[in-house]
């Protein structure tokens, strides 16, 4: 899960970044025979589009930009066949998945070797006890800017029950703030000292504006399941003449309530059910940025079957600088006890109440140039990456990649430097983290592979 206060890209050279490193060994593959196996294959390649109308080289999944969805079932083995034919290390970590004893096949630089050039690996995971939106994405060299991502769905094993009706259809509507340079350009403006200008737009599934049709028809209800693939930008939904009902938010569903506009921060993925309650019509589907001057904006359509006419009148209007709307929204989702999760037992009987936190760790993001360079830290320590995968030096016992305890749990205001950050935790302790941002913008940090609890 994500919630919004500190970073997202897992940048090659730029990255707020550390590991979490929990003392436990674990097989490299972990795979159940009785559940159904999906192979799956993906040709990672460069290509030429103009999504906002200057042409420019991206990032491809066999042939598709954004790449194509994954489907799976509560308990499906996916196996994907990734071969890269970029010129470049290439990696693809599943945001939202759980590798629950797998984090082999995670697809970041702390547990994956890059896939090279012309070579290809096959991912093998399971999406145990898990449903669900999600997304993919890649996680090196700064490659989320050109691409590579895709929607990624879990569905309920038949016969398990889901807290709302069977909607009509079922639509991924990916969304981000996009740039007209490629992401080598980008990559070199920060190798060079500088921090990024705003964005040129904001893409919805890979179109600029006037983007994608979604077709509805009257009376009936549909489930969008929206994921900020962005790179730095809060985005903000909303559908003209229509609400939207949240009912699920990456895995977990929710108390059902209803929006007339949606923030979702990046990385964040919300289902929303609509229902088409209006005359039969084209309507605007609205999104732009939050928090920045000047606001960028974009549109999709929701057209009726048989529509009476083109979509008119004024797009819906959203927040744009009230921080206050966004902490509400936050406040007011809540996880439905009631309903049953991917297994048939009822959510909501742990006794989280009782839980003993052991530690708190406080952990603050800053930025600062070094060496000529434009980077970001936690704790006033900036991640750079070993020579060998964190999981596989620590397997193999191969000394001198990393040390533990090398970042520390609370900030100390100290000058920022350099180093293969690694901090170390008890196998089955609670912690409780606390995240601090002193910046100026919009953070989101994502602690991969785990659930958790927001508290305050």
């Amino acid at each position: 899960m994500w919630f919004n206060i500190s970073t997202n890209v897992f940048d090659h050279h730029h990255h707020y970044m550390f590991f979490l490193y929990i003392v436990l060994f674990v097989v490299f593959v972990v795979v159940d025979a009785d559940d159904p196996h999906n192979h799956l294959t993906f040709s990672v390649t460069y290509g030429n589009i103009s999504p906002l109308g200057v042409n420019q080289q991206v990032i491809l999944i066999n042939g598709l930009f954004p790449g194509p969805d994954i489907h799976a079932v509560t308990n499906d083995n996916l196996l994907i066949n990734v071969f890269n034919h970029l010129p470049e290390p290439f990696l693809i970590t599943w945001n939202g998945v759980q590798q629950r004893k797998n984090s082999w096949q995670d697809g970041v630089y702390g547990t994956n070797c890059p896939i090279p050039p012309g070579r290809n690996f096959t991912y093998t995971l399971q999406v145990k006890d898990q449903i669900g939106s999600f997304f993919y994405f890649p996680s090196l060299g700064f490659h989320k800017a050109a691409g590579g991502f895709g929607g990624f769905r879990i569905v309920s094993r038949p016969g398990i029950p889901v807290p709302f009706p069977e909607p009509a259809s079922d639509y991924t509507l990916l969304i981000g703030d996009w740039y007209w340079y490629d992401h080598q350009h980008l990559r070199n403006i920060l190798d060079r000292g500088r921090i990024l200008a705003p964005p040129a737009g904001i893409l919805m599934n890979g179109y600029g504006p006037n983007g994608p049709t979604f077709r509805v028809e009257q009376g009936k209800t549909y489930r969008f399941r929206i994921s900020n693939v962005g790179l730095q930008n809060s985005l903000n939904i909303r559908i003209q003449g229509h609400t939207m009902k949240l009912v699920e938010v990456e895995g977990t569903h929710t108390v059902p309530t209803t929006y007339s506009s949606l923030d979702v921060h990046v990385g964040q993925s919300y289902s929303v059910l609509v229902t088409a309650d209006q005359p039969a019509s084209d309507y605007y589907i609205a999104v732009s940025t939050r928090f920045t001057t000047p606001v960028l904006s974009t549109t999709a359509i929701l057209s009726y079957r048989n529509s009476a006419g083109l979509a008119s009148g004024p797009i819906p209007n959203a927040p744009t600088n009230e921080i206050e709307y966004s902490l509400n929204q936050a406040r007011s989702i809540r996880t439905n006890i009631t309903a049953n999760g991917p297994r048939p037992n009822p959510q909501g009987s742990y006794h989280y109440g009782n839980i003993s936190v052991t530690r708190t760790i406080r952990l603050a993001n800053s930025a600062a140039s070094i060496n000529g360079r434009q980077r970001y830290g936690i704790n006033s320590v900036s991640f750079v990456q070993g020579d060998t995968p964190l999981k596989l030096a620590d397997h193999f016992n191969i000394a001198g990649v990393f040390r533990l305890a090398n970042i520390p749990d609370n900030p100390t205001g100290a000058r920022m430097h350099l180093d293969t950050s690694v901090m170390e935790a008890e196998f089955r302790s609670f912690v409780e983290i606390v995240f601090e941002n002193n910046e100026d913008f919009i953070q989101s940090w994502h602690l991969d592979g785990y659930n958790f609890f927001v508290v305050g």
